[in-house]
């Protein structure tokens, strides 16, 4: 029953292979140039070649999330250029025992599919630590460390220990990186009240995008320089930031301990639709200090980016099942879209449009007809349409009445930026606000079965045709009579207003 386009990504473009030749070194870079350490070379024999460990690490994709979940998000990664895949800032802590080898692995994972992000490091609790050692009591005005001479020395040296000891892992697992000085340009951001710390005025790409070009992962620290050569140091939050407005990726990700934010329940937040909840979540009494202050930045960091883009703050462990499932590993937080409604065709402000989405995708020779006989129809049947500002998603749901035991999804129409927007997530959360029960059905054809039956409480299928329900037990009453239809027909029965079934 429910027309939906594709999930994601135009254009497929095969991962490119990987490069391990030994690149030039400039004064910008530092190259990880032991092709194989004894690990590497132990898991390189025990496979045919490369093209199979590529093959195997394809597959293990596929077994995190659904095949469909997997491929989209797949393909999408690659379908863009590679400098816009990922940025990925690591805090201090991640870089600890506990949690480095997850953070390796993981990026060994992304590497193997010829998908390279950017790394980002700060060294925070090293630094605090080693400035305790040598008696120097760590000093902070509005959260920002006040780094003068002495401290920034330590934390000179503490950032090179930290970065080498971070690609030699990295090294060891097989994994081609380059360490990028020089990237980070800056200006002081208040010498008299911070001394040595920067504020960054320009980021130069040029090293970074050559050194994924030549299949190496670039490693930058947070540290930066003046435009008269003057160490400085920077926030890594504020450094990755600055780094994702410049290459503008797909993915912003923050690696925490915690895996996520959380509400005032301490349970974590699966995601957050900046456009429809940003006012809502500023007037919660638990979103204050760090939480609300991540809010606001991450908000300002998006309004930035390309709608397309998105932030997550994920534990280590959970970046595969963030980068390569639906329901994500941790906080995914985006832009998104104001959502609307309309209970009349007079609600909608353009009715041209209404016409091009329920038309989406629909090759029949009288679409346009059977169209305008739809719309004719809802001029005289109560129902609910929710849609974004673009029609980029549009939902029309019958509500319960006589006729209707239960409330009936009859169209969904959703454009492949509308699936990579998060929209069509966004209007089934305010359906399944709206709406405790509902039923709808679609081909078993539909290219994103998976996403609806994760939406479900159950399902029946018959012919090419499954039955989705949620909120509603097995053997409800309710339930019946959409049954009934459902074995009769092979689809959700809505007499003329069934347009799915006409334009089939």
């Amino acid at each position: 029953m429910l027309s939906a386009a594709i999930r994601a990504g135009a254009r497929r473009v095969a991962p490119r292979a990987v490069s391990r030749a030994v690149a030039p070194i400039t004064a910008t870079t530092t190259t990880t140039t032991k092709a194989f350490s004894t690990s590497a070379r132990v898991l390189s024999a025990s496979l045919p070649n490369r093209d199979r460990l590529r093959e195997i690490i394809t597959q293990t994709v596929s077994s995190i999330g659904s095949k469909r979940e997997s491929q989209q998000w797949l393909k999408l990664f690659t379908s863009v250029e590679s400098q816009k895949f990922a940025v990925i800032k690591v805090g201090g802590a991640i870089l600890e025992p506990e949690f480095l080898d997850d953070l390796c692995r993981s990026l060994l994972f992304l590497y193997e599919l010829g998908l390279y992000p950017v790394v980002v490091h700060g060294a925070g609790p090293q630094l605090n630590k080693l400035l305790e050692d040598a008696g120097v009591e760590p000093q902070f005005e509005e959260g920002i460390r006040v780094t003068d001479a002495k401290t920034l020395g330590i934390a000179r040296k503490l950032f090179l220990e930290e970065n080498l000891r971070f690609t030699n892992r990295l090294d060891e697992l097989g994994v081609a990186t380059r360490t990028i000085s020089g990237a980070f340009v800056a200006d002081y951001l208040d010498k008299d009240k911070w001394k040595y710390v920067g504020k960054i005025t320009r980021v130069n790409k040029d090293a970074i995008e050559k050194s994924i070009e030549a299949g190496y992962i670039p490693i930058l620290t947070s540290m930066a320089e003046s435009e008269d050569g003057h160490l400085l140091n920077v926030n890594a939050d504020v450094a990755a930031s600055a780094l994702a407005q410049a290459l503008e990726p797909l993915k912003v990700v923050y690696l925490a301990e915690k895996g996520g934010l959380f509400d005032g329940d301490g349970e974590k937040i699966s995601q957050i639709n900046l456009d429809e909840e940003f006012d809502g979540l500023m007037a919660q009494p638990w979103v204050r200090y760090g939480t609300r202050l991540k809010i606001k930045e991450i908000r300002n960091l998006l309004l930035s980016l390309p709608r397309t883009s998105s932030v997550a703050i994920i534990h280590p462990s959970d970046l595969q099942k963030e980068l390569f499932t639906d329901v994500g590993g941790g906080t995914l937080i985006r832009r998104g879209s104001r959502l609307s409604q309309a209970k009349s065709i007079s609600d909608f402000p353009d009715v041209g449009k209404l016409k091009e989405a329920l038309l989406r995708g629909k090759a029949t020779l009288d679409a346009e007809a059977a169209v305008d006989r739809f719309i004719d129809l809802l001029k005289e049947k109560p129902f609910t349409a929710y849609y974004d500002d673009a029609m980029q998603c549009l939902a029309i749901v019958m509500p319960k009445s006589e006729d209707r035991a239960v409330a009936t999804l009859i169209t969904l129409s959703i454009t492949k930026t509308g699936w990579l927007s998060n929209i069509a997530e966004n209007v089934f959360t305010v359906i399944k606000r709206d709406h405790p029960t509902l039923v709808w059905s679609v081909s078993e054809e539909d290219e994103n079965l998976t996403w609806f039956f994760e939406k479900a409480d159950g399902s029946f299928n018959k012919n090419g045709n499954v039955l989705f329900y949620y909120g509603l037990d097995l053997r409800s009453d309710a339930l019946v009579p959409a049954y009934n239809d459902f074995v009769a027909h092979g689809r959700t029965v809505v007499g003329d207003a069934d347009l799915e079934a006409r334009l089939r």
